[in-house]
């Protein structure tokens, strides 16, 4: 067989494990996109989020700017900036510093959700219908970052330094039709959360293919669906890692910093909110490297998508990184 030549990225929530720093989660970080680099993955991407404990990634353009004078030539990028939490001009200032300093290697996702609950919400000093001007502040966003004299005039004459001129590519996230008709109206491309959010990833892609239109960034639709992974050469091995995320999943959406007994954690997962929560992780490849290939391309088939992009799923950065490894040599077989 040929090798594929559908790219393979990574979303990295920077997760900190039990019994670990913040600290000690992000240096994990740091290492998983340098062994993502060595492996020739396409890019590595970080989420917004804000009041949860388990995830380091509160301030993507900081933990990028780290992690890019670590590496050498991968892309990195926000998947994804949660807009309706900052002004267009800060976003631009802070990416077209990143675009400045590591050029040709920087992403900008954007995302029209929160990235948090109503309370962290008011704290952001944001209000709830920051959300509404969301297609308004991609365009502001947009223009903060080119040069022609209409982006100027979009502006009011102000300029973002740095910023302008840097056109870092923007990427629409979604999990929803909103998400996708939005990304096809401006010519952008399209980023799905189908590793959390498995219902309308089908009808969303059909929807921004049907109604893709050219723009200057983007000639042809682009569509980047992600999906969860468990690869190891020790299928039993994959199975018990599945077991371990599945569990840790439901204690931390379920319990909210409550511990659960094995017993109690059980009876949780059979319930209904713990079905729902399973439900979330639908497209998860476990397996052998060859188990797990056949499931991406049967799901990027599926999916209608350019590109993949992987939640590496380990109870430990070695896990982790075995996925990775394990998942690029059967890719390119």
């Amino acid at each position: 067989m040929t090798p594929s030549p559908m790219p393979l990225s990574v979303i990295d929530f920077a997760s900190v494990r039990p019994g670990q720093s913040v600290g000690e989660a992000l240096q994990d970080s740091v290492a998983l996109a340098r062994r993502a680099e060595e492996l020739d993955y396409e890019r590595v991407w970080y989420s917004e989020h804000h009041n949860m404990g388990s995830i380091a990634s509160s301030a993507p353009a900081v933990l990028m700017a780290h992690i890019a004078s670590q590496t050498e030539r991968i892309r990195l990028g926000s998947g994804g900036v949660m807009l309706p939490n900052h002004s267009p001009l800060v976003i631009a200032e802070q990416f077209g510093t990143l675009a400045e300093l590591h050029p040709d290697r920087i992403d900008l996702g954007l995302g029209r959700a929160p990235g948090t609950d109503q309370q962290t919400f008011r704290a952001l000093r944001r209000e709830p219908s920051a959300a509404e001007r969301f297609p308004d502040d991609v365009r502001e966003l947009q223009a903060f970052l080119g040069d022609s004299p209409s982006d100027l005039a979009r502006t009011r004459g102000i300029i973002a330094t740095p910023g302008r001129g840097t056109r870092v590519p923007l990427y629409i996230l979604g999990s929803s039709l909103f998400g996708a008709q939005l990304a096809a109206k401006f010519g952008l491309p399209y980023a799905f959360a189908s590793h959390f959010a498995p219902d309308a990833l089908e009808q969303a892609s059909a929807v921004y293919r049907d109604r893709f239109e050219p723009s200057d960034q983007l000639a042809e639709p682009y569509m980047i669906a992600a999906v969860n992974v468990v690869a190891d050469d020790d299928t039993g091995r994959a199975a018990r890692e599945l077991h371990w995320y599945r569990r840790q999943r439901v204690k931390l959406m379920a319990g909210r910093g409550r511990h659960f007994s094995d017993e109690e954690l059980d009876m949780v997962m059979e319930s209904a909110a713990g079905r729902q929560i399973l439900h979330m992780i639908t497209y998860t490849a476990v397996g052998d490297g060859p188990e797990v290939r056949d499931y991406l391309r049967d799901f990027a088939g599926r999916a209608g998508a350019d590109e993949l992009m992987i939640a590496p799923v380990g109870s430990t950065r070695e896990r982790v990184h075995g996925t990775l490894d394990v998942l690029r040599r059967a890719w390119n077989d």
